[in-house]
């Protein structure tokens, strides 16, 4: 399936950003490669991509600042950090520079093709809406309004939300929410679902919004009002 708007890789290793890209262009995607981040921001300004992979591996720490510049231009499609570690500090890492996930390296095209589908292709209805309360989430335009304030979300903030306002006061457990939203089990212990739910509160309770997501011991998390 064809994108209107091309993915862009942000890598500085040229045999592996090509690897990448051709793997993309025969999946039927269009496609822009950045050697560093100061060419991923132009390109993210000029292009209006449908995602964005960064390698976590550029030089310093270019890759962690480019997310929160991309996020201030207001640039909210998917971000996916290539990373090389998959320990809780490196997954926190890249939650709270703005990403909405991370692949796991060495490169494997058939895992990363399948990340790539699951946040580019939506089988949501047109014109659909979830409504809580005052809240309010809208599935054409992308976003979330509360109280007839915007709200903006990153694409897995909006999928957290968006399952959990499916399920209203229904006790979801971490292992649910994982499956659901993120498609797949994390390996071993995580607070991935943790980081979330604390930016979604930030969101959503900001100019002194009642909190309407519930931590439950032992369980995980209920939408409530």
């Amino acid at each position: 399936m064809a994108e209107n708007s091309p993915i862009i890789i942000v890598e500085n290793d040229s045999v592996l950003a090509q690897k990448i890209s051709l793997d993309l262009i025969e999946a039927g995607y269009q496609v822009a490669i950045a050697e560093n981040a100061r060419i991923g921001l132009e390109h993210a300004k000029k292009l209006h991509p449908s995602l964005i992979a960064i390698d976590r591996a550029l030089p310093g720490e270019s890759a962690l600042t480019l997310v929160p510049q991309l996020r201030e231009l207001g640039c909210m499609v998917p971000i996916l950090l290539l990373m090389s570690h998959e320990s809780i500090a490196d997954r926190i890492v890249c939650l709270e520079s703005g990403a909405d996930d991370y692949f796991l390296k060495p490169y494997h095209p058939a895992k990363f093709l399948h990340t790539i589908g699951l946040y580019l292709h939506s089988n949501v209805t047109p014109g659909e809406q979830l409504r809580f309360g005052d809240l309010v989430l809208d599935f054409v335009t992308h976003r979330v309004s509360r109280n007839d304030r915007t709200i903006e979300l990153t694409v897995k903030e909006f999928e957290l939300l968006r399952y959990l306002m499916s399920h209203p006061e229904t006790e979801l457990t971490r292992e649910q929410i994982l499956e659901n939203v993120w498609g797949y089990d994390f390996l071993g212990e995580s607070n991935v679902i943790e980081v979330y739910v604390r930016y979604l509160r930030l969101k959503l309770e900001k100019d002194g919004g009642k909190r309407l997501i519930q931590t439950v011991r032992g369980v995980g998390y209920v939408l409530r009002d």
